[in-house]
């Protein structure tokens, strides 16, 4: 009976030694991450990645994990970023991070993802609430659109109680207003049109609307339209509000080429050249997210799925799913 009870305890912890080692070898030692851009040469985009690959590199440092970050660039075609979602998969990627092309069209990655059980962190282009309901393995993290364009509206209208002739440069108790929007289908640029002019309009700015027009974020596009409104309008034009940086760049090159000064443009992002403008004094002011707090969050939150660990505290999630990165206005002070 002794004899039994021995071999019968030896075998016990034979066997949890067994687990022991099993668990130890099935620890992970490397993640593969990867990563879809709707667009390579979007400057925004463009500055969460490269402080998303830092985050990389400082992640491996401080936790020991090798981190490969597989980076594509989709070129604004949907078909051809469900093709890298594909890929990924076959690849065994961990976990996706994506910025869709088409937020409305996000159910084929997701059906891919789903079917291979990986999870995925959508940022910067919010995929609709119905496709993110699909699945708890669905995150997105971004900046909160309304948030961004009351802020936006709220530069000029301080500025304005501050300094009414810094606003109205003609004086006549008006302030004109060409408008730069970014994509007809983005869920941002629809929001930021609404939210900054209304902003302004609840903050006691009176405003008036002379032309407006889609330039699809980008500079040269915004460059274009601004030229030709300032052909039909000259010196009327005393503001111009921006869905983001780069068209309010494009507008700024337009000015510069007609050598017209004074002209107060707002933009959003706090891209790299939007900082520049704003030290110079071209760029009045810009909304600037976090991008250091934008891309740690994409990266520890896609770690996290990719380890099978707890979700990050330190970036605390919005019904267990959304992530809203913290802004702030930056502003180019006026003398007075």
């Amino acid at each position: 009976m002794i004899l039994k009870k021995v071999l019968f305890l030896s075998l016990t912890c034979m066997l949890l030694a067994a687990c022991q080692s099993s668990q130890k070898e099935e620890q992970k030692t490397s993640i593969r991450i990867g990563i879809s851009l709707y667009r390579g040469d979007d400057t925004f985009i463009n500055n969460i990645r490269s402080v998303l690959e830092e985050k990389a590199k400082e992640y491996e440092r401080e936790r020991g994990i090798k981190v490969t970050l597989d980076i594509q660039d989709a070129k604004g075609s949907q078909n051809t970023q469900n093709n890298q979602v594909e890929r990924f998969i076959s690849l065994g990627c961990d976990v996706l991070c994506i910025n869709p092309v088409d937020r409305m069209d996000a159910s084929v990655m997701i059906d891919r993802a789903m079917a291979a059980k990986v999870p995925v962190v959508f940022f910067n282009r919010q995929p609709v609430e119905e496709d993110m309901n699909r699945w708890d393995q669905l995150y997105y993290i971004g900046v909160d659109a309304k948030e961004t364009a009351v802020l936006q509206g709220q530069m000029v209208v301080e500025l304005y109680k501050k300094q009414p002739g810094a606003v109205d440069l003609n004086g006549d108790g008006v302030i004109s207003y060409v408008l730069l929007e970014g994509e007809s289908s983005h869920q941002d640029s629809l929001i930021r049109t609404e939210w900054s002019i209304q902003t302004l309009k609840d903050g006691g700015v009176p405003i008036e609307k002379i032309a407006g027009g889609i330039a699809n974020w980008e500079r040269s596009q915004a460059s274009a339209m601004m030229e030709q409104w300032l052909d039909a309008y000259g010196d009327t034009i005393e503001l111009v509000v921006s869905n983001n940086d780069d068209m309010a760049l494009g507008a700024i090159d337009a000015l510069d080429r007609e050598g017209i000064q004074g002209v107060n443009v707002i933009g959003i992002d706090g891209t790299t050249p939007g900082i520049e403008a704003l030290k110079s004094g071209k760029l009045l002011g810009t909304v600037s997210a976090n991008k250091e707090l934008y891309a740690s969050a994409i990266m520890e939150l896609a770690a996290s799925c990719a380890m099978k660990g707890e979700l990050p505290r330190e970036y605390p999630l919005t019904d267990g799913t959304y992530y809203w990165t913290p802004q702030e206005i930056l502003i180019h002070e006026l003398e007075d």
